[in-house]
């Protein structure tokens, strides 16, 4: 045997009891389990793991690190929580697959989201390209969905119109090219344009070639706010019509005429469940969003893609009808809610010289500069070049806990790692989880938590040896007191690693040790099994 954990408790990720064992580990698969009372395996090294528990590596199903896997080796955001799987290419919006127009325009849309790129060598165009990109050594392994905001930039640029049959035609064959290259389904970014241009039977098209490749969709929907059960409810029926698997990113019910509806959520979930729809979501522990400032603005304003909406954002009277759709009407991309600018708090600037705004709402420096709040967002905006990452104060902590209790939830970072002041679910949805909800709320039981993180999206992706602890499995694992685990990261200071996590193994081999990265790139790209 390569290592042997002695003595540890295994959460082995199926939601039943734990129990305890000597945890053997060979050639980068689990080699021998020996529960009390049977002979004890021996290895090259032998680790006292009494007060320990290990479950199989957390599988973040909502994770922003398309570049921050390329730009950063150490990747201690994710590696420290006991992460071993991310899931990259949400929210409809990524960089593969793309050609030279439209990697530009991507760069700049999300530049909020991962930075503009300028320190990265994009050497791919296609999704393959990107996985063997990944395959270069990566500090966690990365599955990828292609991006249909993406493709239909692609394709059809940034016109609010319905696709031709040609481009309709186009875009799918790009998509069954993706899956036959790896990615394990197809996301979309429903209150981001251009892919929020895609009306439901365009949608409904791209999710049949899903579902002939054995993928899932997973949507950003049209809205979390008002109309919230709606959007729901057509991508439930969207799912329903194509045939294919759903999972409902980030799912949650936010602003104040979402309080306390989670229960209706679910009963919608419970009746799609019981009509045979294969369905599962995610969501992450925390009640604030984080987007892009630029993200809040109305549709009609990034027609055309970034350049565009700078032009209009630069021209008073389009500026004052942008001003009135987010302040009166309520924007579709402020999922149809007027804005309150008290609620819209700046994380994150791409220009170093807007570095003071960063910590502030928006509302707090208007006032701080005798200003409207609209023209300090509007200043902000077109200085910052549209990368202005904001966190939005519109959730409600029991809908988030509602949620997390259904039998079909898993665990989602949605974690930004861009800006001065991330969101903490960046750097600590995985303890918060196990520290808060479970330990000190006891909101769900160890077992059946460490079940949401780990078999459940596991499954979800088609993952036939990860996801539990078993005899012949690979070795992705995390070893986490479970007396002491929680998120260092604060809202005040969200930079910060766990505590109470020591060791992380990707295929057997030390990621963390000691609470320490080892420098080891034991991440690669998973790719679906039927495409290699």
């Amino acid at each position: 045997m390569d290592t042997v954990f002695r003595d540890v408790r295994v959460i082995d990720g199926s939601g039943g009891p734990s129990y305890r064992a000597d945890l053997a580990l060979a050639r980068g698969r689990i080699a021998r389990i020996a529960r009390e009372g049977e002979p004890r395996p021996s290895g090259r090294r032998n680790i006292d793991a009494q007060g320990l528990a290990v479950a199989p590596g957390f599988i973040d199903m909502h994770a922003h690190s398309d570049l921050a896997l390329l730009r950063d080796p150490e990747h201690l955001a994710k590696a420290a929580q006991g992460v071993t799987l991310e899931v990259l290419g949400q929210d409809g919006l990524s960089y593969a697959p793309v050609d030279e127009r439209t990697l530009a325009e991507v760069r700049t849309q999300i530049a909020g989201w991962n930075g503009d790129g300028g320190d990265i060598r994009f050497n791919w165009r296609s999704v393959g390209g990107y996985l063997d990109r990944l395959d270069e050594g990566i500090a966690v392994n990365a599955a990828y969905l292609v991006p249909q905001g993406t493709l239909r930039m692609l394709v059809a640029g940034w016109a609010d119109r319905p696709a031709s049959p040609a481009e309709l035609g186009r875009m799918r064959a790009l998509l069954a090219e993706g899956l036959r290259q790896g990615a394990v389904g197809m996301s979309s970014g429903l209150t981001y344009p251009p892919g929020m241009y895609a009306a439901d039977g365009e949608l409904t098209e791209l999710c049949r070639v899903v579902a002939r490749y054995g993928g899932y969709y997973c949507p950003h929907h049209r809205s979390y706010g008002a109309g919230a059960l709606r959007a729901y409810r057509e991508m439930l029926t969207l799912a329903r019509k194509a045939g294919c698997a759903l999972h409902l990113a980030h799912a949650t019910l936010n602003f104040g005429e979402n309080r306390g509806r989670a229960p209706e959520l679910l009963a919608l979930l419970d009746r799609a469940l019981a009509a045979g729809v294969d369905l599962s979501l995610d969501s992450y522990p925390y009640t604030p969003g984080c987007t892009t400032l630029a993200a809040l603005l109305p549709s009609w304003a990034a027609e055309g893609g970034p350049r565009a909406m700078l032009a209009r954002l630069r021209e008073a009277g389009t500026a004052e009808r942008i001003r009135h759709a987010l302040e009166v009407t309520g924007a579709d991309g402020c999922h149809g809610v007027p804005v309150d600018w008290e609620t819209v708090e700046i994380s994150g600037v791409g220009s170093p010289v807007l570095s003071g705004w960063v910590g502030r709402t928006v509302g707090g420096a208007a006032r701080e500069r005798g200003e409207r709040p609209w023209e300090c967002a509007r200043r902000l905006l077109t200085e910052d070049r549209l990368a202005t990452t904001v966190l939005q104060h519109v959730g409600h902590e029991e809908n988030v806990r509602t949620i997390m209790r259904h039998r079909v939830h898993t665990g989602g970072s949605d974690g930004i790692l861009h800006g001065a002041k991330p969101h903490p679910r960046a750097y600590g949805t995985f303890p918060h989880y196990l520290g808060h909800y479970v330990r000190e709320l006891g909101v769900l039981s160890l077992e059946e938590c460490v079940a949401h993180l780990t078999s459940r999206p596991a499954a979800r992706l088609g993952l036939p040896d990860r996801g539990l602890i078993r005899e012949g499995w690979r070795a992705d694992l995390v070893l986490f007191d479970p007396a002491t685990v929680a998120a260092g990261s604060t809202f005040q200071d969200p930079k910060q690693v766990p505590t109470g996590i020591p060791y992380v193994l990707i295929d057997g081999r030390f990621v963390m040790e000691d609470s320490r990265r080892t420098g080891v790139l034991a991440g690669r790209s998973v790719r679906r099994a039927s495409a290699g």
